[in-house]
């Protein structure tokens, strides 16, 4: 008995030594970076499953160094495993803790390039930018169908690749192929050799200048936003919990001109 206890206590110590030993590494690679790059605003360093790469938040950005601090990996770190994007929520954070209360108008919106799906009689607005390559959107996107009295303007965001995005938004009707390809994996409605005028770029650069890291981001119709999946019961509550005129006369009337033929 007195054996197990010796053991668990070695374990404990070793496990409470890691942490010690990270927190001091995270301190250390933090402090390097602020030497070497004085004009940079770095305010977090933390460890990530890979040995030797580090998360740092800068600025508004999330970024990837060594130890040394002298190569920066952009991008996003993913488990392929279990198809996780690390990167996802901390961009989320960020943006919460950026825009506070700010809220976005959706009258400004260029609606005319979104996908246009309506459910119901569709009084009730909402915005939501997704890349049908995205896992935490194809979770999103069954949950949404199940909203009714509802029109959802979907801004495709090719932040995995424009193929799939293009072939989706080429097609004759876009609603029915994004719809048949994030419930279904059906790409028989998708186009075959997509070559048309879109949106894509235009939609990337919008999301940057709204400030959305990440997708799926929503936007309700009063111009709050909600970053990530969530089931259709947190999306009803959050779609009327500051605004129930949400759906008002004024929002009724925004259209788009990719609406379902």
């Amino acid at each position: 008995m007195m054996k197990t206890i010796d053991w668990i206590l070695a374990l404990t110590l070793v496990g409470i030594a890691a942490q010690a030993y990270a927190a001091d590494d995270e301190k250390a690679v933090l402090a390097d970076l602020q030497q070497r790059y004085p004009g940079t605003h770095f305010s977090r360093v933390s460890t990530t499953p890979v040995a030797g790469l580090y998360e740092v938040v800068m600025g508004n950005s999330v970024v990837y160094v060594g130890r040394d601090a002298r190569y920066f990996l952009f991008g996003r770190l993913v488990d392929v495993q279990t198809m996780q994007d690390l990167t996802a929520p901390k961009l989320s954070v960020l943006q919460q803790e950026d825009s506070g209360d700010a809220r976005i108008a959706f009258s400004d919106l260029p609606l005319h390039d979104a996908i246009k799906t309506v459910r119901g009689k569709g009084s009730r607005v909402l915005a939501v930018f997704s890349d049908p390559l995205c896992p935490h959107c194809k979770t999103l996107e069954p949950e949404l169908a199940k909203l009714d009295d509802i029109t959802i303007y979907t801004f495709l965001v090719p932040l995995q690749g424009a193929d799939k995005p293009l072939a989706i938004w080429c097609t004759r009707n876009a609603a029915t192929a994004w719809s048949a390809y994030m419930l279904r994996g059906d790409e028989s409605q998708l186009a075959t050799s997509p070559a048309c005028d879109n949106p894509l770029q235009r939609n990337r650069a919008l999301a940057e200048k709204l400030r959305l890291h990440g997708t799926p981001a929503l936007i309700a119709g009063d111009g709050r936003v909600r970053m990530g999946a969530a089931d259709a019961g947190v999306l009803k509550a959050w779609m009327v919990a500051d605004d129930p005129r949400a759906g008002s006369k004024k929002t009724q009337a925004l259209t788009s001109t990719r609406s379902p033929e």
